[in-house]
């Protein structure tokens, strides 16, 4: 039987899947494996979860481990999700600073890919760790930390999955706090380059999505923390109107599937995520890119996307743009500085999607483009490579 990624574009060459539940399985199976690669919740989009010998799943390997909240930390196994972590945090009085827009991914995963939520002030979900267990090649675990290891850290943080499995992670807490989210519809452009600062540094969380046509962006997404929210959302938000009905992402898509809207405040973890944890995703018909850009240049690659919007409407689903903070990781996006991110969620059709491609690309790639390590792209590595020291 195929073993495929969650969105059914690729199909896994590797010849053996190992589902460990142990540390002890886990050393034993990568001790005497030739090549082998971690698999998370299986949402990349490409293959960077592939080898032609062994997949190694941590899915049963998922237990909160401890809670420390006096010194604002969580060591949590190799194999747990964002969606069954929150609780746990919530119901012991913490949480995360960020979260990704599904709540369905694995922690490792996302963090060694360098995926993120948004907020111009918050990094990446990488920057949330403080250590991390790692099985080498020989099968010994090597513990990394940001306090003791200094560059090691630093690479392994974003790693690709290239340090081995990991078995363990602790990650950096804070209380827990509610979180209001409304939504606008028809941002315009013109105001969305003007000040596209303002914009996303209104909010804790802010992300606009588009599908490039017109005059005006679909919808943005406000998250706030409901300490420092209105009462009540504002009738309009830099032209853009108040949602009238819960809105989806997608057009067309079930509203039901999203976390609570109008300004009506909740818990974190029931709030950042653009999706519900109950909702849960199954095969998707869809293929996503994203490229990273530095801050000041969102102006300047709007506009050129804009140019590009009639061009894309048989492929394209849906663009977000989201903001995320610089950091100090090597291989992530942001350790450049300040990035925003460009998504695309295009059909599933890759011979379509390979037409494409090239021509964003070509027009992002002048501006310091690197795509997103779990997604799909034609840019050539000997372009991307020297983005990285």
């Amino acid at each position: 039987m195929q073993r495929t990624n969650w969105a059914g574009n690729l199909v896994f060459q590797a010849r053996n899947l190992a589902e460990p539940a142990s540390l002890p399985e886990v050393q034993e199976i990568v001790s005497r494996a030739g090549k082998l690669r971690a698999l998370g919740s299986r949402h990349s989009f490409n293959a960077i979860a592939d080898c032609a010998e062994t997949q190694i799943s941590l899915a049963g390997m998922n237990r909160v481990l401890s809670v420390d909240a006096a010194a604002d930390r969580v060591t949590v196994e190799g194999g747990i999700r964002y969606g069954d972590l929150a609780p746990v945090l919530q119901g012991n009085g913490l949480a995360l600073a960020n979260l990704a827009s599904l709540p369905h991914i694995s922690v490792a995963g996302a963090a060694m890919t360098g995926t993120h939520g948004s907020g111009s002030a918050t990094g990446n979900l990488a920057t949330q760790i403080t250590a991390m267990d790692v099985v080498g090649p020989s099968g010994d675990v090597m513990t990394i930390s940001r306090e003791a290891d200094a560059d090691l850290f630093r690479a392994a943080a974003v790693g690709l999955g290239a340090f081995g499995p990991i078995v363990a992670m602790t990650l950096e807490v804070e209380p827990t706090y509610d979180v209001a989210q409304s939504v606008y519809v028809d941002l315009p452009y013109e105001t969305l380059s003007a000040e596209f600062e303002t914009i996303f540094a209104s909010a804790k969380s802010v992300s606009v999505f588009t599908d490039w046509r017109g005059q005006a962006a679909n919808m943005v997404w406000l998250k706030a923390r409901a300490a420092e929210a209105s009462p009540a959302p504002a009738p309009t938000f830099f032209g853009a109107k108040a949602a009238s009905e819960a809105m989806h992402p997608l057009p067309g898509g079930r509203a039901a599937d999203c976390t609570e809207q109008f300004g009506r405040p909740g818990p974190w973890h029931e709030r950042l995520p653009h999706f519900r944890m109950e909702f849960t995703p199954s095969n998707g018909a869809e293929i996503q890119a994203e490229f990273f850009l530095p801050r000041e240049e969102a102006p300047r690659a709007i506009g050129m996307l804009c140019d590009l919007g009639e061009s894309l409407a048989d492929i394209l689903m849906i663009s977000e743009i989201r903001t995320i903070a610089g950091d100090d990781l090597w291989l992530s996006p942001a350790h450049r500085g300040p990035q925003v991110g460009f998504h695309f969620t295009f059909r599933r059709d890759w011979e379509a999607i390979r037409q494409v491609l090239p021509r964003i690309e070509a027009d992002l790639a002048p501006l310091g483009a690197v795509p997103h390590w779990g997604k799909v792209t034609t840019m050539a590595p000997e372009l991307v490579w020297p983005r990285y020291d």
